[in-house]
């Protein structure tokens, strides 16, 4: 034990950065078995060996359920796989992801959605996300619907690329086994094994046969190896070129 508490992995402590005088942020990455501490400070930086008289607990590892939030019960009742919120290295912005461990001080290792690992999280800066009684609002409707109709290669989304909050446009470009799906955004971009409530189907599919073109019919009996225009991309310029298959949702393989 040190200053206010024990010491073990993902502890929050202050400690004097190189034996300096002024105490920082950070927490306990590893415990060597030689009584020295491996600290990654809260700005980034990482000290390896670091002496225990040089470290002091955080009051947050003993009063964390209380303090950073307006809801009290902050990090209460979140278990292992939970979906959570939780504020990256402590700070303001909230972001997606799911609990992959819970220590023994209280504290968590968190996976995010955009690919980021952080470890040994106070709970106070980890809030679980509500489940609705219909599941989701969005992409749980069964294994092949989401919002706006039925996922399959081909069909026209938007989803939010990494998680974030933004959508973009795209189509699907494959389903997967595990329920995910490969999107082909229009910007170029491929993002693979999308979790479905970040998609949402474009009113394109069921309407696309009388938008965005004079000819109120355009794509009406249209079948494989016609030749046609079509908006690379979805951009305002028509390309010649042939039908090479026409699929069950209405779009075409150009």
């Amino acid at each position: 034990e040190t200053e206010g508490g024990a010491l073990e992995e993902g502890t929050k402590v202050e400690a004097r950065y190189r034996g300096k005088a002024k105490y920082y942020p950070g927490k306990i990455a590893r415990v060597r078995s030689n009584g020295t501490y491996d600290i990654h400070y809260d700005d980034g930086e990482k000290e390896l060996g670091v002496k225990k008289e040089l470290i002091k607990v955080l009051e947050s590892n003993s009063r964390s359920r209380s303090r950073g939030r307006d809801d009290s019960d902050a990090g209460d009742g979140i278990g292992e796989g939970d979906k959570v919120e939780a504020r990256y290295r402590g700070k303001m912005k909230w972001y997606a992801g799911k609990v992959a461990r819970v220590r023994s001080n209280g504290t968590m290792d968190i996976h995010y959605d955009d690919g980021e690992k952080e470890l040994g999280v106070d709970p106070s800066f980890v809030r679980a996300v509500k489940k609705s009684s219909s599941r989701s609002p969005r992409g749980r409707r069964d294994d092949s619907e989401t919002e706006g109709g039925a996922l399959e290669e081909g069909t026209k989304v938007e989803a939010r690329y990494r998680g974030k909050a933004k959508y973009y446009p795209g189509k699907i470009g494959r389903v997967r086994s595990n329920g995910t799906y490969d999107i082909n955004y229009d910007d170029g971009e491929k993002e693979f094994g999308v979790k479905k409530e970040f998609i949402k189907v474009l009113e394109s599919n069921s309407t696309s046969r009388s938008r965005g073109r004079d000819d109120s019919e355009a794509s009406d009996d249209i079948r494989e190896d016609d030749k046609v225009e079509a908006r690379y991309r979805g951009k305002s310029k028509w390309y010649p070129g042939k039908v090479s298959r026409v699929r069950s949702n209405g779009t075409m393989d150009i």
